[in-house]
């Protein structure tokens, strides 16, 4: 198996179980802050999926899927859904409320798509090249793929779990 197609099967988790998180649950239990945490089942798809977008226009120069396939209109957030979630309040992460668990799946698809056609243009040089000295050791570009994919997975992975506790409750659809 070569790096490429390493890379675009990873690139692909997060949507795959992603639309396994969210399958039947109802928009309650979709913005619903299990245990009392202000990150929503919704908020933690959003920030995967804003997190992949954002951190790859900068490593790609490439406008983010965000703005080019209609998302920033489609979720209607304003302001506060151009950010990342890193550093939200409790307050702005209870203000992303998302009712339409299939939007959340179609952006981190869109995500992990750009990702996966943006890996498949690098040579292993491109993947090798470090991008920021400032970590030890320092970050290639591939490591820095890997990350996104990673961060991705973790946060589809808490949404799963939220989406178990709340179907246990009896919160599905």
């Amino acid at each position: 198996m070569k790096t490429h197609d390493i890379l675009r099967d990873a690139a692909s988790r997060p949507g795959i179980e992603a639309a396994v998180a969210v399958k039947g649950l109802s928009a309650e239990a979709l913005n619903a802050h299990p245990g009392g945490h202000p990150n929503s089942i919704a908020w933690l798809l959003w920030h995967a999926g804003r997190q992949m977008d954002m951190q790859l226009s900068a490593l790609n120069g490439q406008p983010q899927v965000w703005e080019t396939q209609g998302f920033r209109e489609r979720f209607n957030l304003g302001e506060l859904g151009d950010t990342m979630g890193y550093g939200h309040t409790a307050e702005q992460a209870r203000s992303i409320v998302v009712e339409d668990s299939a939007l959340l799946v179609e952006y981190l698809v869109a995500t992990d798509e750009a990702l996966a056609d943006y890996a498949q243009t690098l040579s292993e040089a491109d993947l090798s090249e470090i991008i920021d000295r400032s970590w030890t050791p320092p970050v290639t570009r591939g490591m820095r793929l890997v990350s996104l994919i990673d961060d991705a997975t973790q946060h589809v992975g808490q949404a799963a779990y939220a989406a178990g506790i709340l179907a246990a409750q009896d919160f599905a659809a």
